[in-house]
């Protein structure tokens, strides 16, 4: 099989906020995207690998400053989803980027250190398509099932490993 060319990478938080005690539940921070013409979808923060990025984890507080003037904390890798490019969709780093190439998507587990949306910044700011609205839902199975999270394959990890993904936040992981 022919390996396909890696075109764009992003750095996305499944951004948790509260205490991660057994008995209480803390608050996935999600961003609901309304494009005209388009049914709603939320999606989690975050964004591209920009060429002046160091890291990936670099990318991933870069893009929460931008979109949600949020610093976040115990970035830990959590999941990776591999997703043919889509050109109508996705901007791509630069020009001449074979279409049948990939996106690699990063998911970190991460908490919310403090968010401030005055302090928004960025191309989701300054040119918008459509709307970005945040907005919080139990970190549960039903509170996940209640809306719309894109892709796919990551609303399926979550609902899945609610438990794991806590437990990469617990104060025992080192």
């Amino acid at each position: 099989m022919t390996e396909r060319p890696v075109v764009k990478r992003t750095a996305r938080a499944i951004l948790l906020d509260g205490d991660l005690d057994a008995d209480a539940t803390p608050q996935l921070v999600l961003i609901k995207r309304t494009k005209p013409g388009e049914a709603p979808y939320w999606i989690t923060p975050g964004g591209g690998v920009e060429p002046g990025d160091p890291t990936v984890i670099d990318a991933l507080h870069r893009e929460m400053d931008e979109e949600l003037g949020a610093k976040v904390t115990d970035v830990v890798p959590a999941f990776v989803d591999t997703v043919p490019i889509d050109a109508a969709r996705d901007t791509l780093p630069e020009q001449g980027v074979p279409d049948q190439g990939v996106k690699v998507q990063h998911f970190f587990a991460c908490r919310l250190a403090s968010m401030d949306l005055s302090r928004r910044h960025g191309p989701e700011v300054d040119a918008p398509r459509g709307e970005y609205e945040v907005v919080r839902v139990p970190f549960t199975r039903e509170g996940i099932a209640s809306v719309g999270v894109v892709p796919p394959s990551l609303r399926d990890y979550l609902d899945a490993n609610i438990e794991g993904v806590r437990a990469l936040l617990a104060g025992d992981l080192g």
